[in-house]
């Protein structure tokens, strides 16, 4: 089992300019920095349709993708995104490599720092990993949180508020529902923390009640066990994958059963206004989560949220490069 390193030291995100040195979390970091994220991300949106996709701004700097735990997607956006800021990218699966020989995880980034490091993005099963890292690097070195834990998924978060923005130019109005297994979910903290610091009026999560952790009301949400009424008027959906490698004991009696009340159908969809946009942080779990008709379909912005992923995470390393 993994160890927490869930105290999460109170490790500032910002340097003593108030610029973004570490991303870590977007819970507490402030509005305008959230919207400085959004508006440099758009600024590069443009670059993945030139037939030149790069841009000089990380030339001669190291990014080590430190990856304690797969995930295809993510480190694959992060290494196009650092490549095209012109980037040195490493890669390292380091559950195949140090860590498997007992080295620990302070050893392993002062080793790395010694190579002349200067960002490391970092995913650890343990809650807290990436600030630990943070309050140890020396100050010109960069970590930025690619999820840790039950915790933080940051840059999953933004590419989230940057489709919305996309879609629905602004949050003052939306009403906005994350649907499923949140209990495991670091995207949907992610996902409730960015979108009330951005001022969305109505935040809702909807879910079994096994799979939705107490107090979520002290973070301005409203739960909801019946779908249908969660998605009631809503403009946006964000569907989250039923995460069964995490859970332990019986939480569901089964995916047919969890799809008949929480998998997003076209009928359970039609409760929310007619324009309302579709999303999930993939992979998709199709007849589990959602059906294919409506993953496919035409309010289904699944793949943009891919696409807007590179954006966005070029917009976090430029930004913490610069400083």
């Amino acid at each position: 089992m993994a160890v927490e390193y869930a105290t999460m030291p109170s490790h500032p995100q910002l340097n003593k300019r108030g610029e973004l040195q570490h991303l870590l979390t977007i819970e507490g970091l402030p509005r305008a920095i959230v919207t400085q994220i959004l508006d440099t991300a758009q600024s590069f949106v443009g670059v993945s349709e030139r037939d030149v996709k790069k841009v000089p701004l990380l030339r001669g700097k190291q990014v080590f993708n430190l990856f304690f735990e797969n995930s295809t997607r993510t480190r694959t956006t992060f290494e196009i995104a650092a490549k095209r800021l012109s980037a040195d990218v490493i890669n390292l699966n380091v559950s195949t490599s140090s860590a498997a020989k007992g080295e620990s995880l302070l050893d392993t980034i002062d080793n790395l720092a010694a190579m002349q490091a200067d960002m490391f993005v970092v995913r650890h099963a343990s809650s807290g990993a990436p600030y630990l890292i943070a309050q140890h690097v020396a100050e010109h070195v960069h970590v930025v949180n690619a999820g840790d834990g039950r915790h933080a998924h940051p840059t999953q978060g933004l590419l989230d508020m940057y489709t919305i923005r996309h879609f629905k130019k602004d949050f003052s109005n939306l009403r906005v529902a994350i649907v499923g297994d949140v209990l495991h979910s670091r995207v949907a903290r992610s996902d409730i923390h960015a979108l009330t610091t951005l001022g969305v009026p109505e935040v809702r999560v909807v879910g079994p009640k096994t799979l939705i952790p107490g107090g979520l009301e002290h973070m301005g949400v409203r739960v909801y066990h019946d779908m249908r009424e969660g998605l009631r008027g809503v403009d946006v959906v964000i569907m989250l994958r039923l995460q069964s490698e995490r859970m332990r004991g019986a939480l569901l009696p089964s995916a047919q059963e969890y799809f008949k009340h929480y998998g997003l159908t076209e009928e359970k969809l039609a409760m929310a206004e007619p324009d309302c946009i579709v999303m999930h942080p993939g992979p998709m779990n199709r007849g589990v989560e959602i059906e294919s008709a409506v993953a496919d379909g035409p309010r289904s912005v699944i793949l943009d949220q891919v696409t807007f992923g590179i954006a966005v995470r070029m917009a976090v390393m430029s930004i913490l490069a610069a400083h």
